[in-house]
């Protein structure tokens, strides 16, 4: 009998060890390009995500309605890849059973990872998505309910740059190059010639490439035929170099525009002097002297030993934003989470503060410029402010 007992005991202990452990826990899903063409961004999403779970979690974890509770993430790769994008974030709902999904960064897996998101109300926030379709219903036209972005839109980062172009650069033909085959690329290019038309800009060739072409020639000769005074490149940033090079060869002595698709310091090691002096669009400045950007950059330089590019600040605030939506709710629960999220006003980030309207998951948010100068990203200007949701 005492050995019956003794057992029980034992085995009660068990089970209320291991309801604590899954009680105790906020489960967080990732998706970052870990592998793919961007895994720069993958990298720059996961470390600071990673940073930002392990300050609270040495805390003693993140306190909701009294209670302490650790941050638990669950990291996958997407490779980039739009289906993958889909299947992984199914996993983290169905597998991980996770209450909200962080990333992934680019579009064209963005789109379809909050479409299962949206369909399992579970909230998901992308960190560098700016394509409109991440955060609007494609049967119904109308924004999702679940989905949220922390940077702003491509309408507007057009609107910013053929600006920029025309009254900074003093520009009045512009050329643009982009890949037709990538939506959120394509997609950029298209909101720059319509913003630059629009303002009595005239676009002198509109040329395009297929992802993983590697001679450029051809585009290039018919733009240096069409004699723009610059050309807008909305290129990742491991594409950027060859292209620039190419058309320096081919004695194209414009200077070039990129959007934020250049934004990772990735760029400054592979293009060196040939992107010097150029400018892009980007989320915000990792030599801005805020208080809240110097430390941020002084913490990530010391646990990773590099700058954090514009994908780690949005990862931050995206993360700081989802944390602060669950302490707000006093619940771990998908839809108190959501509702919070959507009632933020104000937050005081690192890429700036952000709003989100009653009925969008589209910030308000700023944009700044960045020159590439004595090899380096370097704070241009700052740039107006979006109205914060997709037109």
């Amino acid at each position: 009998m005492k050995k019956y007992i003794l057992f029980l005991i034992i085995l009660t202990l068990i089970i209320t060890g291991c309801s604590k452990t899954k009680e105790d826990v906020i489960k967080i899903g990732v998706i970052a390009e870990l592998t793919g063409d961007v895994p720069a961004f993958g990298a720059s999403c996961k470390n600071s995500v990673l940073m930002a779970a392990k300050e609270i979690n040495d805390t003693g974890g993140l306190e909701v309605s009294g209670k302490k509770y650790k941050i638990q993430l669950f990291i996958e790769d997407n490779a980039a890849r739009p289906e993958q994008s889909a299947s992984v974030a199914q996993k983290l709902i169905t597998q991980d059973n996770v209450v909200a999904i962080l990333g992934p960064n680019a579009s064209g897996g963005a789109i379809p990872a909050s479409e299962i998101a949206e369909s399992s109300k579970i909230p998901f926030i992308t960190p560098i998505s700016t394509n409109p379709k991440t955060t609007i219903d494609p049967r119904s036209g109308l924004p999702k309910k679940f989905a949220f972005r922390v940077c702003y839109l491509d309408p507007f980062q057009g609107q910013v740059l053929a600006t920029f172009a025309l009254n900074n650069l003093k520009a009045k033909r512009a050329a643009v190059l982009f890949d037709v085959t990538s939506e959120v690329l394509k997609g950029q290019a298209e909101y720059f010639k319509k913003s630059f038309e629009a303002q009595g800009g005239t676009i002198a060739a509109f040329e395009t490439y297929s992802t993983g072409d590697r001679d450029f020639s051809t585009q290039f000769t018919k733009i240096k035929n069409a004699a723009p005074d610059i050309i807008f490149l909305p290129s990742y940033y491991g594409e950027v170099p060859l292209q620039i090079q190419q058309a320096k060869r081919l004695g194209i002595t414009v200077p070039f525009l990129g959007s934020d698709a250049w934004g990772s310091h990735d760029l400054l090691k592979l293009c060196g002097p040939d992107c010097e002096g150029y400018y892009f669009c980007s989320h915000y400045a990792s030599d801005s002297t805020a208080p809240l950007t110097v430390d941020f950059v002084n913490k990530y330089k010391k646990m990773y030993g590099v700058v954090p590019d514009d994908v780690a600040a949005l990862t931050y605030d995206g993360f700081q934003i989802l944390i602060n939506a669950v302490k707000k709710s006093g619940k771990i629960n998908p839809q108190a989470i959501r509702d919070a999220i959507s009632n933020t006003k104000d937050y005081k980030g690192i890429t700036g503060n952000i709003t989100y309207t009653k009925d969008s998951g589209d910030p308000i948010k700023g944009a700044v410029i960045i020159q590439i100068k004595n090899g380096d990203f370097k704070w241009f200007s700052d740039e107006a402010t979006s109205r914060g949701s997709a037109p």
